[in-house]
């Protein structure tokens, strides 16, 4: 018989005939799993210094879902009236919710915190296969300062370790690119059925949010291109595996919803073809260059731009060029929509940040070492001191007072001295009953978008005239035993708090500085006094 070449053995994955590659794999399991530990143990100390309000949907489109399927009671906004939210994400924490309750750990601290806690171990898997895609593409020394620059941006440490959709869609963006052929070099092996891995993760990140199939038509593009199979690759992969996630999706939501939903459409519909994303707000087609993703890399931006260049890794760079152009075709825009492309940015920063080290390294002269190595060291140092304040203060400082409050009045409704709140302030400012786990009567004021424009929704008219609506509202209601609003709103109607009965018992910190509207720097809560 023939004896093959190691080139052979190589193209065939022949393990058993390639002692030297099988102690590879078990070095490279072994690491892994090294790499692994060390970012969860990371993002679990991520997770608990996250205690400030970012976006509604981290509660009201996740954790108030869930705690709606599992324990009976919670608000569904009026996206799930209108069918373009999938069941399939917030399922995820109802499994959660329900084993703590199995396990009688539904207290207001589990319930706080468990669910930012295993969102850490998703987010670990995402960091693991960044360290991953950096190894394969550009080796280890690349790969270990891919996932410093992970590890230390401020943006991801502020907004992965959340509930929201676009931290698991990030997390499976990442795993998909590492299994996906045509974003290696020919010569790097490829794990046995990466290609299914990679459309099943990439499947999954559509049915959670459909706006990923903007990342996936790019990636599958390029697949298509580099496919010696086309057909094979359309019709014996993409389209059963796609079929095999939306079917069972659309069974899950059939089930939720008590009808047939289908929730891509729907999300399309109202996002892309009528811009009904409009409705909370719209940016300059620029922003994401300009603002919004700068903002998100903030000082890693010059490295990564120095490690596109140097690496000339054009297909993946693009990716990111892709996206961005994409969504800023949208009017409204968030930070959090491009949050799955940021990893691949840091990627090409750590990409520069490797040569810079390596430079160093490679240098025999004394003195070009001595340069190098301080150019290195005050690169990482500039990272370090410019990230890790903002990342401490964006998560345990601002916007903090909304999540102080309702970890307050879960606490007292445990103890049974609450009995009725009222939040006049704008809508989703809070989380909801996820948070306090105490079925009472909550009231908030409503932002559901109207069909005809030009009406003024709840929150607004508030926001406009606080003393004229809260007049207007006290005419037919049965007083909240608490009222919670900001002190934004609180000169106006002070005097009508008092005047029915009202003190101030508590007041939390928010904010130093406006975001959308005037300064809310705290928020205050009233507690009604029986007569």
């Amino acid at each position: 018989m023939r004896k093959r070449t190691k080139a052979a053995e190589f193209a065939h994955g022949d393990e058993a005939s390639n002692p030297k590659s099988f102690q590879e794999d078990r070095n490279q399991f072994s690491s892994s799993k090294k790499i692994f530990l060390i970012c969860l143990l990371f993002r679990i100390t991520n997770s608990l210094f996250v205690q400030t309000y970012f976006n509604p949907d981290e509660h009201w489109q996740a954790l108030e879902v869930a705690h709606r399927i599992t324990f009976g009671y919670g608000h569904l906004t009026w996206e799930w009236t209108k069918g373009i939210r999938s069941y399939l994400h917030p399922m995820i924490f109802a499994v959660l919710y329900k084993v703590l309750s199995l396990l009688h750990l539904d207290t207001p601290l589990f319930m706080i915190k468990a669910p930012r806690l295993f969102q850490s171990l998703l987010s670990a898997f995402g960091d693991l296969y960044l360290f991953k895609l950096s190894h394969v593409l550009y080796g280890g020394h690349v790969a270990n300062w891919a996932l410093f620059a992970q590890l230390t941006n401020w943006f991801m440490f502020y907004c992965i370790t959340r509930t929201l959709s676009n931290s698991l869609e990030t997390v499976l963006t990442v795993v998909s690119l590492y299994y996906w052929p045509s974003l290696r070099s020919h010569l790097t092996k490829m794990p046995p059925g990466s290609r299914t891995y990679a459309l099943l993760a990439a499947a999954l990140a559509c049915a959670i949010r459909p706006t990923s199939a903007i990342i996936w038509v790019y990636v599958g593009i390029t697949e298509l291109f580099g496919s010696h199979n086309k057909l094979k690759f359309i019709f014996l992969q993409v389209v059963p595996i796609g079929s095999v996630v939306l079917g069972l999706t659309l069974i899950l939501d059939r089930l939720m919803y008590g009808s047939w939903v289908l929730v891509p459409l729907n999300f399309l519909k109202f996002n892309f073809f009528s811009s009904g994303g409009d409705y909370y707000g719209t940016h300059p087609w620029h922003w994401y260059f300009t603002q919004g993703f700068t903002v998100m890399i903030f000082t890693f931006l010059p490295f990564m731009v120095v490690g596109i260049i140097q690496s000339k890794n054009w297909k993946l760079s693009g990716l990111i060029l892709w996206v961005l152009a994409l969504y800023s075709v949208l009017g409204h825009k968030e930070f959090r929509f491009v949050l799955p492309v940021l990893p691949l940015a840091l990627l090409f920063s750590g990409y520069s940040l490797a040569n810079l080290s390596q430079q160093h390294s490679s240098n025999k002269k004394s003195k070009n070492k001595n340069k190098s190595f301080w150019k290195i060291k005050a690169a990482a140092s500039f990272l370090l001191v410019t990230n890790i304040p903002m990342a401490l203060y964006m998560s345990m400082i601002h916007q903090r007072g909304t999540e102080d409050v309702m970890n307050y009045l879960a606490k007292e409704a445990n103890h049974g001295n609450v009995k009725t709140i009222l939040f006049l302030m704008p809508c989703h400012s809070t989380p909801f009953y996820s948070t306090l786990h105490q079925n009472l009567p909550m009231r908030f004021l409503d932002c559901s978008p109207s069909e005809i424009k030009g009406i003024q929704d709840e929150s607004d008219r508030f926001v406009m005239d606080p003393i004229g609506f809260v007049s207007q509202y006290a005419k037919n209601w049965a007083p909240p035993s608490h009222i919670v609003l900001f002190d934004t709103e609180e000169k106006y109607i002070k005097d009508f708090l008092f005047s029915h009965s009202f003190k101030e018992i508590k007041r939390f910190f928010h904010a130093h500085f406006k975001v959308d509207r005037d300064l809310q720097a705290s928020v205050v809560v009233y507690a009604h006094l029986d007569e």
